[in-house]
């Protein structure tokens, strides 16, 4: 290939550049979301005594009951990215939550590996054409940097998280892309983002444990949550650093979910 490399990245990063309303909606749906449940009354379940309640029995089925807990949690996590399923990174604070940093975001971390090569090896099928239609404005932006070496490429998509979750494990498959390659890359790159949220859920169980407040302000005044929120922002920032090294304009960073199906 006699083209400059640089000259198919720079047209990945204009294809996902998004206006400001698109940055912002994520921000929109979560305030709409709160906004929603005091309209609606929620509130009144999301309590103190109720949460300390569901982190009891939680804690009682993963200490009890682990090993039908945790395969449970990696096999669900695992469907949930089969078959790409909007806010599975939920599922990732989840496990924090139940299991703590470590053993949650391992169960994370394996169900949505097992989940992106499922439906990796799905596309390489003929069940995979209507995968191929919908990733299909995007190969022609991958294929270079697949051609230049697939393991390395494949590790910064799932690292730096610049496109869809959902995109990145089906497009490698129609980009010969292979199933060995993927499955390290696939690991290896979600890896920080996992336990990082995995992070998140511990430390919201640390703080029920102890029995603090569990308002907003105190949330964020306590190193066990304040800590992983300020990685997982790091995160974000991940694609404008990435682009900035290049000297090329940076896209817009998708949601920094782990194993997102968005």
């Amino acid at each position: 290939m006699t083209d400059d490399p640089r000259s198919a990245d720079a047209d990945a990063d204009a294809a996902v550049q998004s206006p400001l309303w698109r940055r912002l909606l994520p921000l929109a749906l979560v305030a709409a979301g709160l906004a929603a449940v005091f309209v609606t009354g929620l509130d009144a379940y999301i309590r103190l005594d109720t949460l300390k309640t569901y982190r009891a029995d939680l804690a009682d089925v993963a200490h009890d009951r682990f090993w039908l807990a945790f395969p449970t949690l990696v096999v669900l996590y695992a469907a949930l990215v089969a078959v790409s399923f909007p806010g599975a990174s939920l599922m990732t604070i989840f496990a924090g939550f139940m299991f703590g940093t470590g053993l949650g975001g391992l169960g994370a971390l394996i169900g949505a590996t097992l989940g992106a090569t499922a439906i990796f090896l799905a596309a390489r099928t003929s069940l995979g054409e209507p995968l191929r239609q919908r990733a299909g404005p995007w190969l022609d932006r991958f294929q270079r940097g697949f051609a230049e070496g697939e393991l390395s490429y494949l590790f910064v998509l799932r690292l730096v998280p610049a496109f869809p979750f959902w995109l990145v494990n089906i497009a490698p498959a129609f980009l010969g892309v292979r199933p060995r390659n993927y499955l390290i890359s696939t690991a290896l790159g979600i890896a920080p983002g996992t336990f990082v949220y995995a992070s998140v859920g511990a430390g919201a169980g640390a703080v029920i444990d102890r029995g603090e407040d569990l308002k907003l302000g105190g949330l964020f005044a306590d190193p066990a949550i304040w800590g992983p929120m300020a990685a997982l922002v790091a995160l974000a920032l991940l694609p404008v650093a990435w682009k900035r090294w290049r000297g090329s304009p940076a896209p817009a960073p998708a949601p920094v979910g782990t194993a997102d199906g968005d």
